[in-house]
């Protein structure tokens, strides 16, 4: 890759917490973002809290996944009350974006970040708008080095988004470090 495309073009690694997997039912608590560049390199960081309802959270965050999870619920709904609404997340997330990418092109990264892209899709479309249709996701990775090679990376599952994006990008500096 050319020196000029990797400045045209920057990878905008993203992981939500969310109440639960639907995005027409589940909300997002808690996003985290890590601008890099090609080298993998941190550039920007953003955190934030997403201010969800009550309701929302007794109703969805039930079930097994939060039983064994008990951490990572308790820590979520402790800091809910400081959340806030998503439209202003969404606005933060765009100006971290322009101030750290300009007019570059963006492409979403992550671990299985096409299932956080379909909450960003209907809880924040104009961010959406702003990223290439195309991902980085270091899931299929992950599919392939399992189970074509018999090679698996020991990702902590911390269930936080900073922790976890971190995670994946060390995820795949292994991956990239085993085709050198």
């Amino acid at each position: 890759m050319t020196r000029e495309k990797k400045e045209k073009s920057m990878l905008l690694w993203v992981d939500l917490e969310m109440t639960g997997l639907s995005p027409v039912h589940d909300r997002i608590l808690e996003v985290a973002a890590i601008i890099t560049d090609w080298d993998l390199e941190e550039k920007a960081t953003y955190t934030g809290v997403v201010k969800v309802s009550d309701e929302i959270i007794a109703k969805r965050m039930v079930g097994e996944f939060w039983e064994k999870n008990k951490a990572s619920y308790d820590g979520l709904v402790a800091q809910n009350a400081t959340g806030k609404p998503a439209a202003k997340i969404e606005k933060e997330l765009l100006d971290f974006v322009q101030e750290n990418c300009g007019d570059a092109v963006v492409y979403l990264a992550g671990n299985s970040i096409h299932q956080d892209q379909k909450f960003i899709e209907r809880e924040w479309p104009t961010l959406n708008a702003r990223l290439h249709y195309r991902q980085l996701d270091v899931s299929a990775w992950k599919v392939y080095f399992e189970n074509a090679l018999g090679q698996k990376f020991l990702k902590p599952e911390n269930h936080r988004a900073l922790d976890d994006i971190r995670g994946s990008i060390e995820e795949l500096k292994w991956y990239l470090k085993k085709l050198s």
